[in-house]
């Protein structure tokens, strides 16, 4: 049975500080698509349109009729524990600094038979479990067997917080707690177990609202000045907490309705972009640093960082036209930004909302989705360990369109679709 975790005594601080070996992270491309799908919080296997084999590991053509046609589909996950094994020693240096470590034989309901990781609440074999794929500190998707049943503390079992980012008893920064989502943001990770969360405001000398005098009320919650368009004011809080934040939720933006014409003058795009864009860059290279180097520094680590973009910056929407294009900067930014922070372990999580029910979005007809809503998908996406999260009916309809051809998406969008 999974222990609770357990508040590590204060770090001695001549220790050095363990830097991050990521596990072997090599794969091959047909194998890429497992990632992508888990980066999701999807587990799909192969299957082949020909002969209906579900086949694993992935391959380019099937292993029973050689058919090249072969198509990625979720799976339940249920299977049999047939054989496990506990791992004592590693060539590997991830896998050695992090002994014992728990491997399972399972035999899938779907047909294939795969080596797992085994979470610690699973029963000797034979035993029924359920294998979902998580993404581990490579980035990369991994296999893992869960008990069928939820169990007390199971997500403090130690192998799976290596493949999560749970804000339990973390430290973390929410930029802009003006807002009703970063409020939302707070209230939800200081349920979810956070240790302390410094909420940033740009104008400390405003004086505040009461959404912002709630929160800052709760006993774990700092408030502190931070501005994204002034370098010197993120750097001088990366400064004063950067080397002791796990997580980083960016959620400050500005959002400005119109497109290009009916506006003169580039001021509010401008403004857009010295937010959503240079906003984030700045914080990346002000807190990115410090969260790298803290990767590995213990079982309360530094973690992840969540970028909450928007939709609209997969295709543009031309009623909100240069809003959605510094949106689309600011997830480039991110896709570089995932890139960097990989290697050291660290999860970039792209969030991906629908109109949002707050002060910008006044005048969009519903359906808009609620700030708490919003919050509670960062929290859970968090948990999950993903990459990228669609939250809201808007988003899932406006991905499904994206995905079926973004080019049709776009022609839509253009003829008010």
């Amino acid at each position: 049975m999974t222990m609770p975790l357990m508040r590590p005594k204060r770090k001695n601080p001549v220790q050095r500080t363990r830097q991050m070996n990521v596990p072997p992270w090599a794969r091959g491309r047909v194998a890429l698509s497992l990632t992508a799908a888990a980066a999701e919080g999807r587990f799909e296997l192969q299957l082949c349109r020909d002969c209906g084999r579900v086949q694993y590991p992935p391959r380019e053509a099937c292993g029973h009729c050689t058919s090249p046609r072969l198509q990625w589909r979720a799976q339940s996950g249920a299977g049999e524990l047939l054989a496990l094994t506990t791992l004592h020693h590693s060539n590997d240096l991830f896998f050695r600094e992090r002994l014992p470590w728990r491997l399972g034989l399972v035999q899938l309901d779907a047909g294939p038979t795969v080596v797992t990781h085994l979470h610690g609440d699973v029963t000797a074999a034979p035993a029924r479990v359920s294998v979902g794929a998580r993404l581990d500190r490579a980035g990369r998707a991994v296999l893992i067997a869960f008990p069928p049943e939820e169990t007390p503390h199971m997500a403090d079992d130690p192998m799976l917080r290596e493949m999560s980012c749970d804000p339990r008893m973390r430290k973390l920064l929410v930029t802009d707690g003006m807002t009703a989502v970063g409020q939302a943001a707070v209230r939800a990770l200081v349920k979810a177990g956070a240790d302390l969360v410094w909420v940033g405001h740009a104008e400390p000398w405003k004086r505040h609202g009461s959404g912002l005098d709630d929160i800052a009320s709760l006993p774990q919650v700092t408030l502190v000045p931070l501005d994204l368009s002034n370098e010197r004011s993120v750097t001088e809080l990366a400064g004063e907490i950067g080397g002791k934040v796990d997580i980083v939720i960016n959620n400050a933006e500005v959002h400005r309705g119109f497109g290009i014409g009916a506006r003169r003058g580039t001021d509010a795009a401008r403004a857009e972009m010295e937010i959503n864009y240079f906003g984030a860059l700045r914080l990346a290279q002000a807190f990115g640093p410090a969260l790298k180097g803290r990767a590995a520094d213990g079982v309360l680590n530094a973690t992840a960082w969540v970028n909450v973009l928007s939709i609209y910056a997969l295709a543009n929407f031309p009623p909100h036209g240069t809003f959605s294009a510094s949106k689309a900067a600011a997830h480039s930014l991110a896709q570089c930004l995932r890139a960097e922070m990989q290697p050291a372990g660290i999860r970039v999580v792209n969030v991906f909302p629908g109109p949002i029910d707050d002060d910008w979005n006044q005048n969009l007809p519903p359906p808009k989705l609620a700030p708490e809503a919003l919050a509670k998908a960062i929290v859970q996406a968090l948990r999950d360990g993903v990459e990228d999260v669609y939250p809201g009916d808007v988003a899932q309809e406006w991905l499904e369109r994206w995905r079926d051809d973004p080019r049709v998406l776009q022609r839509e969008l253009a003829a008010g679709g």
